[in-house]
């Protein structure tokens, strides 16, 4: 699949999941703050994300868990250096670079943009691809 067909799929899932109109779903919006998504909805993404794409998305690996409650990622309600290094490295999809300026947790959702969806979606593909390329 192309990124922008891959762009368009991702874009339905979430007019379908968030209830926005297509309009709204640019590349750079925010899943939370732009088009309203809340933590529930995050469960609903991953699965309808699932069902179009044809593949598992494991708990945590397209948006992160227990980075808040570590007390060596989260200090005085920001997250730390080590904090953001782990967030990098397990959210390699994600684009953390206007974050950085300002790390408050209470703005980490902010990082989860449609390209940050799609970005995944990609990643995801291609490495089933290889897979089955490699199985054959």
């Amino acid at each position: 699949m192309t990124r922008d067909e891959v762009f368009e799929k991702v874009k339905g899932v979430l007019v379908d999941a968030l209830s926005v109109d297509e309009d709204d779903v640019t590349a750079d919006a925010r899943l939370t703050t732009d088009l309203g998504a809340e933590s529930i909805d995050f469960l609903d993404i991953v699965f309808k994300l699932e069902q179009a794409f044809g593949f598992k998305i494991a708990q945590g690996e397209l948006f992160p868990e227990n980075v808040a409650q570590d007390p060596r990622y989260v200090k005085d309600g920001r997250v730390t250096p080590e904090g953001l290094a782990t967030l990098r490295e397990r959210l390699p999809h994600a684009d953390f670079s206007r974050f950085e300026k300002d790390p408050q947790i209470t703005k980490v959702a902010e990082v989860f943009t449609v390209d940050a969806v799609v970005n995944f979606v990609m990643k995801k593909l291609g490495a089933a691809g290889a897979a089955a390329a490699g199985a054959h």
